[in-house]
């Protein structure tokens, strides 16, 4: 870049005036650079949308499509709004390069390059680059702003002969300490400014095969997913931007609080959901226990959809025996295994081989009436016609759907659970008190999806989609009904339209021009404004990248369902297994990944806590040991000073003290955010007590939330007041895990409040 070279000495805190007046008139003439991208991309929108030649479907789906992208850019640079530049390369020979959220060039100097997309090749220096290897660069500078003004500047020497010695390894380490150090928001920010060396090199990492990711609390997993979603989608566009990129998250709570990264990254076009999501048209609400949602979870289950599948393809206990057109019709068990066994060869799914089912049974049960009349009294266009008076047969029709039914996923199940001798049947390899925990009545009609099925429910409905498939009725009703909903949406319209009092007469309505299927079938090109609102609403969609956060808690049968989202096995896996805390979840990456890829993936440590201060790391370590001794603690950056206390709760009133220590920890933190993680007995009660009656508990942005620990997974905080430690250990089989993430989720004040004995792996806690 041939931007100027500013004089004077290096910055460390803020800078020379002159400096920092620099870099201001530099950072408001990319604003304005910013300004006019947005206006000239807002016209091609406006423009795109009001064209009034588009006539034939396909051509407003080229202008839909165009829509869409200029939509997506102007998206991405109002995101790129907020920290527009941050960094600043000095080359060794005197080049500077400038390092922001978007890429912008000079349309006025044959697009001379402005500002560089973090993402670039050329920007990799300004995360990697150091004294010891300065990768071409002779300084970075780290540009601190607020809104569009430049408040401070640190700059960092890499040339060995203005270095510190006392390095610590991390980069632009003064804006690092100040960013990890602010205050939390209730959304999580992205660290596009403060990426490291470790974790840049994984965010650039190749796209193909299976990248597991294992870091401790605190290190920066999923801002470093996130980051890599940006980067493949920068880097590989053409490829990925067709296909998508999906990214499966533990919770809602989890989405919603990583819900702003990518959209302040300029990036859209991706499906954030969690597994409870990833069936179309469901969100999976319904409460279960812990050990049931353990054994659906469970590789066993694959056997078991499998075994139901099959048991509905029945042969009769007995002949049946109907009369059709005047002919005697035999339905046996070996005619019935003659067409089952061939419609279960061709291996195609269970109401696709329906059809080859009932060809070949109507076949077989012609050339039965044939032999009846005397076969060789009839040629080939008698036992045809004989085929059709069956095919026409509406009671015979009953009968083969007995034996072969079409079915649904959700029917294939309620089914399955609501009968006990069905369950028995094709259940037989798990014990029978184990499978008592599936059995359940069939839900009312009036019980929305949502409530009617559980988070571990939506594997077994994918499971059992993928061994039913569609045998084209289901896809064709539900088409059908779109489009009447669209013809009557859009008669609507029209409707509207005609009725306007004013309009003149002699000027053309609506109607005159367009009617409502016309116009419904304009609204049914255009359904989906995006590849990811395509996918979202396609179960067989293969994504072009999978990132998986919370890994550690995903069940054998919903790593089943998420590689048929991936076969291409282009994955980003993310998680600890210290942190496991699900019945059903990883004991090791190689036992969750060896099914679907052997020991084809590889792994990748991150090994730095940016996140949990030392004082608060100590005791966390500890539990971490009672784990498993041969895990290594991630190493804390910072220290606050303020070490982790505890207190013993009185025998009554408990609720009172708490409410006083939380109430003391938020006027330490001041606007920073407070969370109280407590077993699941104690949210009810302790969400009354602290919190307004009208507060929404969920609401991360409120500056107080009262939250299960399964809740708290990937969240942080400012303050954390964790209630009786003994229960959390107790309530789940992966207690230790559990508590592990509830003594990880501060970032400067922890405190411990407790009836009884406090557990002793808590040893190094500070009773008050």
């Amino acid at each position: 870049m041939s931007n100027p070279e500013p004089a004077g000495p290096d910055v460390t805190t803020g800078g020379a005036g002159s400096e920092l007046e620099r870099e201001q008139a530099y950072v408001a003439m990319l604003y304005e650079q910013l300004e006019d991208r947005r206006r000239d991309t807002a016209k091609r929108l406006h423009d795109t949308l009001h064209d009034e030649t588009v006539g034939t479907p396909q051509a407003l789906t080229q202008r839909d499509a165009a829509a869409a992208l200029y939509t997506d850019r102007l998206a991405g640079l109002r995101a790129a709004e907020h920290g527009l530049a941050f960094g600043r390369l000095d080359t060794e020979t005197g080049e500077i390069r400038y390092v922001g959220r978007i890429g912008l060039l000079d349309e006025k100097r044959e697009y001379e390059p402005l500002l560089m997309d973090w993402r670039a090749p050329a920007a990799r220096p300004f995360y990697t680059a150091t004294a010891a290897s300065p990768e071409g660069m002779r300084r970075r500078r780290h540009l601190r702003t607020r809104l569009r003004q430049v408040v401070a500047i640190d700059d960092e020497p890499l040339d060995l002969s203005e270095a510190s010695e006392s390095s610590s390894g991390l980069t632009s380490e003064a804006a690092l300490l100040a960013a990890v150090s602010e205050a939390r928001t209730g959304r999580m920010g992205d660290i596009v400014a403060t990426i490291q060396g470790e974790q840049d090199r994984i965010i650039r990492s190749k796209p193909s095969g299976v990248l597991v990711v294992q870091g401790g609390p605190g290190t920066g997993k999923t801002a470093v997913a996130l980051h890599r979603a940006a980067y493949l989608l920068y880097t590989h566009r053409d490829r990925l931007a067709r296909r998508g990129v999906l990214v499966v998250g533990p919770n809602p709570t989890f989405l919603r609080y990583i819900g702003q990264v990518l959209p302040s990254l300029g990036e859209t076009s991706v499906v954030l959901g969690t597994v409870a999501q990833l069936y179309p048209g469901l969100d999976a609400r319904r409460p279960e226990d812990a050990a049931t949602s353990a054994l659906k979870g469970s590789s066993d289950m694959s056997a078991v959809i499998a075994a139901a599948v099959r048991d509905r393809q029945q042969v009769p206990r007995a002949p049946i025996r109907l009369v059709v057109e005047q002919q005697d019709v035999r339905i046996d068990r070996d005619v019935v295994t003659q067409a089952r066994t061939r419609a279960r060869r061709s291996r195609k799914p269970h109401n696709e081989a329906r059809r080859i089912f009932r060809t070949e049974l109507l076949r077989l049960l012609a050339d039965q009436v044939a032999r009846g009349v005397g076969r060789d009294l009839l040629d080939r266009r008698d036992v045809q016609d004989i085929r059709d008076e069956l095919t026409e047969s509406a009671t015979l029709g009953r009968e083969l759907d007995e034996l072969w039914p079409t079915l649904s996923p959700e029917t294939l199940l309620t089914d399955l659970f609501a009968d006990r001798r069905r369950l028995n049947s094709v259940a037989r390899r798990i014990p029978a008190e184990r499978r008592a925990l599936l059995e359940r009545d069939a839900p009312a009609d009036d019980v929305e999806p949502g409530q009617r099925w559980s988070a571990a429910d939506v594997a077994l409905l994918d499971e059992a989609a993928e061994l039913l498939g569609d045998d084209g009725s289901a896809a064709a009703a539900a088409e059908a009904a779109a489009l009447r909903e669209e013809v009557e949406y859009a008669q609507g319209v029209l409707d509207v339209l005609d009725l306007e009092e004013d309009l003149d007469p002699e000027l053309l309505r609506a109607t005159d021009v367009i009617d409502a299927d016309r116009l419904a079938e304009r609204r049914q090109v255009s359904r989906f404004d995006s590849t990811a609102d395509r996918a979202a609403a396609d179960r067989e969609w293969t994504y072009g990248h999978v990132i998986v956060d919370e890994a550690q808690e995903l069940s054998p049968m919903a790593w089943r369902m998420i590689m048929r989202r991936a076969p291409a096995r282009s994955m980003t896996v993310v998680g600890d297994i210290a942190q496991t805390g699900d019945r059903a979840g990883a004991g090791s990456w190689g036992e969750v990944l060896s099914p679907f890829v052997a020991s084809r993936w590889r792994l990748e440590q991150l090994t730095v806590n940016y996140r949990t201060p030392s004082e608060i790391a100590d005791v966390a370590d500890d539990v971490l040991a009672e784990i498993d001794p041969t895990l290594a603690p991630p190493s804390s950056v910072r220290s606050t000073g303020d070490l982790p206390w505890a207190e013993v709760l009185p025998a009554s009133g408990a609720e009172t003290v708490i409410a006083e220590r939380v109430a003391s920890e938020r006027a330490r933190i001041g606007e920073g955010r407070t969370a109280v993680l407590a077993p699941v007995t104690w949210v009810a009660g302790l969400r009354t007590a602290l919190l307004d009656g009208d507060a929404d508990p969920e609401d991360l942005n409120a500056p107080l939330v009262v939250l299960p620990i399964s809740d708290a997974k990937g969240l942080e905080f400012d303050a954390v007041v964790l209630v009786e430690p003994a229960e959390i250990l107790e309530e789940s089989p992966r207690g230790l895990n559990d508590l592990y993430v509830a003594l990880t989720r501060a970032t400067r004040r922890l405190a411990v409040l407790h009836t009884g004995e406090l557990p002793p792996v808590l040893k190094r806690i500070r009773r008050s």
